[in-house]
């Protein structure tokens, strides 16, 4: 078994930290009910716009596909840690979703009047996914420094 670490880069220990966040949200969403709030919020967007791109979801295919999503997420972080453009450019551009989701649930609980749910996991997916997104924009190299000497 190798003993080599796989968050040896910053990049890859925001990625994690950030991933991890994304299944609290995930969580924190499906025991606070959103499926149903988002897809009825799809659904009146659809009919006040027209052909409004927010698709609906059964909570299998929503819950399966986010626990995927996860998963697939999770088994790139070698990818990460090593680094590369186009790695950092894919990270970056989740990290924004991910900050964009975060302040949606925080924005729209002050829209709405009321907690929306994934409210309580968004702080923590909003930390996390900024420090993605600086990692990403910051240029610095993707692995640690060795000591020179």
């Amino acid at each position: 078994m190798s003993n080599r670490n796989v968050l040896k880069s910053k990049n890859a220990v925001a990625w994690v930290l950030m991933i991890s966040a994304v299944a609290v949200h995930v969580f924190d969403e499906t025991v606070s009910d959103f499926l149903p709030f988002y897809n009825e919020l799809a659904l009146n967007l659809r009919e006040r716009l027209g052909l409004f791109p927010l698709p609906t979801f059964t909570f299998g295919t929503w819950l399966g596909g986010l626990i995927a999503a996860i998963i697939i997420c999770f088994s790139l972080t070698p990818i990460v840690n090593r680094g590369g453009r186009f790695i950092r450019a894919f990270t970056t551009i989740l990290g924004i979703i991910m900050v964009a989701n975060a302040l949606g649930h925080m924005l729209g609980s002050l829209y709405f009047g009321r907690l929306l749910p994934g409210f309580w996991s968004s702080p923590l997916l909003l930390v996390t996914a900024v420090f993605v997104v600086i990692r990403g924009f910051s240029g610095a190299p993707p692995t640690a420094r060795k000591a020179e000497g």
